[in-house]
């Protein structure tokens, strides 16, 4: 069983402690966009209920998102009124950049978000981050779309739902139900690593960190709530749903080509049948076999398409060692990222050349076959070839199968040149950000390293009197751009103010 901690991967959960002074546990960010007559109800109702029934330090951080109206003043109000809400204003929209931003910069061990109209039912608010205080699962989000979930909402957007999870589930294999639900919460070491490899400003942020976590092998943990449709929301249907489709053609295409490292986020994960070492079995055995029969399955198949074609326009020798090289070709790509999980073009020509050399041998073995079959037959019937080609290709897919995995793709040591290679050592959790302690935070195997000390105007992310933040997406308050795996996200080329000189 793996239980170290390296650099690239995350530490082991544990249970956060009972109580720390002085940290809130739980930060519960509201993105808002002009909601100046919603705002105040929201606040006032979710911090009453957080103080009659979450039993750890929490802080409410509104993340106004470049409102026009007197929002701001809203949440200015609110932040001077109530010591556990923080006011931090951005200048661009976008409720994935707002969260990205605000989670990024907050210390506490807990995070989450929840739309500004309040559908959701706020019972759901402590089984949603239970499971990550316990330290069971990474990441939490409440689910409508579960059968034991209430939903009061109109035909329109309960088709548009379904059919947008449908999607998911259909292009990218999700198996989470509920992508959109504005109910969700993450433990911060996760967060560090995770969120600079979310791409997505607007809507599709929550599908994206859904999907690269699942993909991650991080456990996702889905709450049913109570749900009732705000009727004045103000998103724009068609084109959140044109964004979205984007998205999941940019994430479809960005997993099928291996330009995400996301083969699994390392992470001793204690009982998890994946990090055992059993006595006597190849590591990752029993999924190779069932990856590699479902491929030869489809190849074979292939094969004997190509071979019928080739073989109205040519002899049986040269329709076999056509149609074997083309499958050949293909069935390497597909054992290459499915069976083994290569991913990127790094080493694809090796395997390819590899691979002709296996499929020399598939050649020999079938046009031995055929040759065989022609010399105890004149005009063998076309049945009978397809039968004998069909085992020596089975003899042959056995010996392929070994070749494939002793030779052209093999084990590789945990050094991080093995197939499965999991996340570049930029995304490792470093060092706490400035202005935190430099004791190591919630969950954390392995002891920080504190960062050398430099001046500071303020101890604390939202030390008073000054709890009010005004930054740029991706800029820290003191105006220092920040590590991105650490602290701030930092910004992209599509993230900059056009009328920023920086």
């Amino acid at each position: 069983m793996r239980t170290d901690s390296s650099p690239g991967t995350l530490p082991a959960r544990e249970h956060l402690p009972a109580a720390d002074a002085g940290t809130p546990v739980l930060d519960v960010v509201i993105p808002v966009y002009n909601e100046e007559k919603d705002l105040q109800p929201c606040v006032l109702r979710l911090h009453e209920h957080l103080k009659r029934t979450f039993p750890y330090a929490f802080r409410i951080t509104i993340a106004d998102n470049a409102s026009t109206d007197t929002t701001a003043l809203v949440a200015a109000r609110l932040d001077a009124e109530i010591p556990e809400v923080t006011n931090f204003r951005l200048e661009q929209k976008g409720r994935g950049r707002a969260l990205r931003t605000v989670w990024s910069a907050s210390n506490a061990p807990i995070l989450a978000y929840m739309d500004v109209d309040l559908s959701t039912d706020l019972n759901a608010l402590l089984p949603l981050v239970a499971p990550l205080i316990s330290g069971h699962s990474d990441l939490a989000i409440g689910s409508r779309l579960a059968r034991s979930s209430r939903v009061v909402r109109g035909p329109k957007r309960e088709f548009i739902s379904r059919a947008y999870n449908l999607i998911l589930r259909g292009s990218l294999q999700a198996r989470f139900s509920d992508a959109q639900c504005g109910f969700k919460a993450i433990r911060r070491d996760v967060a560090q690593v995770l969120l600079p490899l979310v791409e997505d400003t607007g809507w599709f942020f929550d599908t994206e960190m859904l999907v690269l976590a699942e993909r991650a092998g991080l456990r996702i943990h889905e709450v049913p709530v109570d749900w009732v449709d705000d009727p004045n929301s103000t998103v724009h249907i068609v084109k959140t749903a044109t964004d979205d489709l984007k998205g999941v053609w940019r994430i479809g295409k960005a997993l099928a080509t291996g330009s995400l490292a996301l083969d699994r986020l390392a992470r001793p994960f204690g009982d998890d049948p994946r990090d055992r070492d059993l006595a006597n079995v190849p590591k990752g055995l029993a999924r190779q076999l069932v990856g590699f029969c479902v491929v030869g399955g489809l190849s074979t198949l292939f094969y004997l398409v190509l071979y019928s074609l080739f073989r109205q326009f040519s002899g049986s020798q040269v329709a076999n060692a056509l149609a074997l090289l083309v499958s050949a070709v293909a069935n390497t790509a597909a054992n290459r990222r499915l069976t083994f999980g290569v991913r990127g073009r790094g080493g694809a020509v090796r395997h390819q050349a590899q691979g002709l050399v296996v499929f020399g041998i598939g050649l020999a073995l079938t046009s031995g076959s055929l040759a065989a079959l022609n010399a105890a037959s004149d005009n063998p019937a076309h049945s009978t070839e397809l039968a004998v080609l069909i085992a020596a290709n089975l003899a042959a897919t056995v010996l392929r199968f070994l070749l494939f995995r002793a030779w052209v793709f093999p084990d590789r040591d945990d050094s991080g040149s093995g197939t499965g290679g999991a996340v570049a050592a930029a995304h490792t959790p470093s060092a706490p950000a400035y202005g935190t302690p430099t004791t190591p935070p919630y969950g954390t195997a392995a002891p920080y390293a504190p960062l050398p000390q430099r001046p500071m105007p303020h101890q604390q992310p939202y030390a008073r009197p000054h709890r009010s933040t005004q930054v740029r997406a991706g800029e820290a308050a003191d105006g220092n751009w920040r590590d991105a795996t650490v602290r701030l996200q930092p910004v992209r080329p599509h993230d900059t103010d056009p009328g920023d000189p920086r």
